[in-house]
C-alpha cells in the first residue's frame, strides 16, 4: 500500500489521465509537426507556443509518473524542485513520494496562472497540498531565491530550451547522489551534452523514448 495507489490520490490520478487523454486543442491542430518541433527547441518559440496553448494538457506519461514516485521513494528524497507544474500530475506523484518518505518540501514553478489554480485544486483534492509550494511566474526568477540548502531530486518539464539555465540555479545545492529527471530531453541537445559529458559531474542515461535520468557525482 502507498499513497500513490490508495484513495484519494489513485482515483484522482486515473481521472486526470483520462481527461488528458481525451483533451483536444484546435489551436494545436493548426500548427504543423515541423513548426512544433522548431518552436519547442527555441526559448522564445516555446513561450509563443505555450501562450497559444494555455489549456493544453502537458502531463508526464503514466509510466514516467510511476518512475518519479519510485525514484523519490528509493532515494528517500525530502526536498524536490520541479520546473513546469502544468495541471500537477507529475507534482502529485512526487508529493506522494514525499508523504510516504515521512514528509518534506516540494517547490514547483508554473508560468500560466490558470494552470496554477488547477494544480492547486488537484493537490488539495489529492490531500498533498501541505507538502507543495507552487511558485507562479518565470521560473528563472521564482527558482532563483529561497531554495532548500540541499535538493535531493529535480524534475525538468517546462520550456525545454531553459533546462540548462534551470540546472544552473539548482546545481550548487545538489549533493552526491542527487537525481535529475528531464522529460522530453530529446528537445534539449545542449542540456544532454552537458549532463552526458565526462567532465560535467554527472552520470546520465536515457530512459524510454525521451526521459533523461542524471545523477550528481560530487
Amino acid at each position: 500500500m502507498s499513497t500513490l495507489t490508495t484513495a484519494p490520490l489513485a482515483p484522482l490520478l486515473e481521472r486526470l489521465f483520462k481527461e488528458a487523454d481525451a483533451a483536444t486543442s484546435p489551436a494545436l491542430a493548426e500548427i504543423s509537426r515541423d513548426e512544433r518541433e522548431r518552436l519547442m527547441r527555441s526559448k522564445t518559440g516555446y513561450l509563443d507556443l505555450y501562450g497559444r496553448l494555455k489549456d493544453l494538457w502537458l502531463p508526464v506519461s503514466r509510466e514516467t509518473g510511476v518512475l518519479l514516485y519510485m525514484l523519490a521513494r528509493s532515494s528517500r528524497a525530502r526536498t524536490i524542485v520541479e520546473f513546469g507544474t502544468s495541471f500537477g500530475i507529475s507534482t502529485l506523484h512526487l508529493a506522494a513520494a514525499l508523504r510516504d518518505n515521512g514528509g518534506g518540501r516540494l517547490i514547483t514553478s508554473e508560468f500560466e496562472p490558470s494552470k496554477v489554480a488547477r494544480a492547486r485544486r488537484n493537490l488539495t483534492d489529492g490531500g498533498l497540498i501541505d507538502l507543495v509550494e507552487i511558485r507562479e511566474g518565470d521560473a528563472l526568477k521564482t527558482l532563483s531565491v529561497d531554495l532548500p540548502e540541499t535538493i535531493d531530486l529535480v524534475l525538468l518539464d517546462g520550456a525545454k530550451s531553459l533546462y540548462s539555465e534551470i540546472l544552473d540555479l539548482v546545481e550548487g545545492r545538489l549533493g552526491p547522489g542527487a537525481l535529475i529527471v528531464a522529460d522530453n530531453a530529446d528537445y534539449c541537445p545542449e542540456y544532454l551534452e552537458r549532463v552526458r559529458s565526462p567532465a560535467g559531474g554527472y552520470m546520465s542515461m536515457p530512459l524510454a523514448e525521451d526521459v533523461e535520468l542524471s545523477m550528481r557525482l560530487g
